[in-house]
């Protein structure tokens, strides 16, 4: 997808200078303006494959909210039209308007809004607002707000009056057609998100990237848990190549759908290397056993694995699992003689070759507990 990865930051004087070209055929993405956020290499907490979903938006009269979380890029056709016009790969409400003839502009307080269930609660770290084939309908404006309630509530709930929302983008100026980035600080845990468009218009997709906090009491409750899942706090950490698709993607819940739902790298072709992954672990965790999946990857799994991991920061690396071979398209599970105490772990491959999941079943240690508790109520606070 070609793109300009210049980061302009958007005008807050002339309402029309961030307005993209109108669309003259070819690409659609040949001017697209395209962002490069650190914060991108965290996990999607609106992630649909954890569990997210779009439950509520006050208008959606041209393009429906759950659109903003499909995991591809947003497509064009010029030539899709239908009953209510053009048809858009996002979400977009229809032209707001005012009171009157006298007063034909709606209120500066007037806006649209969606509200969106994170997949899964975390503290959110950054927030990207795409507006993609946006060029001239985008929202002048956008805002987003952030809020913590347990449980599954609805619509209904989330906009009580006692519910507190927290701010994390004030209303700021964004780009037609491009990737709008928000770095966001703070160390709140949050489990539902609102964005807002002032005063109307269309974004395609919204991202929203973080640090996932499990509740402790949860995991105590299942008792042998899957140890490096994104959904119990394990995250990705570093790979040696990330060619083809993320790493990240060894550890997300479910098994994978097609080839590039894991880790594939690209062909490895200096002698007595090696392609590896490493994660990080919630906390101190007891492994029991492991498993390696390769589905999809038929001409292309890894030929031989190992796992090795260490215990602390600066703890040295040992054996878990020796060098293995591995059967493409093959779910491999391994039942540990010795329960591995470990903080992170890293899986290598030889010399090279996709992985499409990786478990680790086993449960947090006392010591591993007591200090994802610690954070939890931390993040809380």
């Amino acid at each position: 997808m070609p793109t300009d990865k210049i980061q302009t930051e958007p005008d807050s004087t002339d309402p029309h200078a961030n307005d993209a070209a109108p669309y003259g055929g070819g690409d659609p993405y040949a001017d697209y303006r395209a962002g490069d956020f650190p914060f991108t290499e965290l996990v999607d907490l609106a992630d649909r494959r954890l569990g997210a979903g779009v439950i509520a938006a006050n208008d959606e009269f041209f393009a429906e909210r759950e659109n903003l979380l499909i995991r591809e890029p947003s497509v064009f056709d010029p030539e899709r039209f239908g009953h209510k016009g053009k048809i858009m790969d996002g979400w977009e409400t229809r032209r707001r308007r005012g009171t009157d003839a006298q007063h034909p502009f709606p209120a500066p307080e007037d806006h649209d809004w969606a509200i969106v269930r994170l997949g899964t609660p975390g503290i959110i770290r950054g927030i990207v607002v795409d507006t993609a084939h946006f060029r001239g309908n985008y929202p002048q404006r956008v805002s987003v707000q952030a809020t913590a309630v347990e449980g599954a509530p609805g619509p209904e709930e989330l906009l009580a009056d006692d519910v507190k929302w927290e701010e994390l983008v004030p209303q700021t100026p964004v780009r037609g057609h491009a990737a709008n980035g928000f770095e966001i600080t703070g160390g709140r845990r949050y489990t539902h998100l609102r964005i807002c468009q002032h005063p109307d218009g269309g974004i395609a997709r919204l991202r929203v990237h973080g640090e996932v906090v499990p509740d402790p009491a949860w995991l105590a409750a299942l008792g042998t848990i899957d140890l490096i899942s994104i959904l119990n706090g394990g995250m990705y950490e570093d790979a040696s190549d990330r060619f083809y698709s993320s790493p990240a993607q060894i550890i997300l819940p479910g098994t994978s759908r097609k080839m590039d739902d894991g880790w594939e790298n690209r062909r490895r072709r200096v002698r007595d290397t090696n392609d590896w992954v490493r994660f990080r672990l919630p906390a101190q965790g007891a492994v029991r056993a492991v498993e390696i999946d390769t589905a999809y990857l038929k001409g292309n799994a890894a030929g031989w694995i190992s796992l090795h991991g260490r215990d602390g920061e600066s703890g040295e690396w040992s054996e878990i699992i020796p060098r293995t071979r591995l059967q493409p398209d093959t779910l491999h599970r391994f039942v540990l003689d010795t329960e591995a105490v470990v903080t992170h772990v890293r899986l290598d491959t030889y010399p090279d070759g996709g992985v499409a999941r990786m478990r680790l079943h086993g449960s947090l240690t006392e010591a591993g507990a007591a200090e994802l508790a610690g954070r939890y109520e931390e993040s809380a606070a």
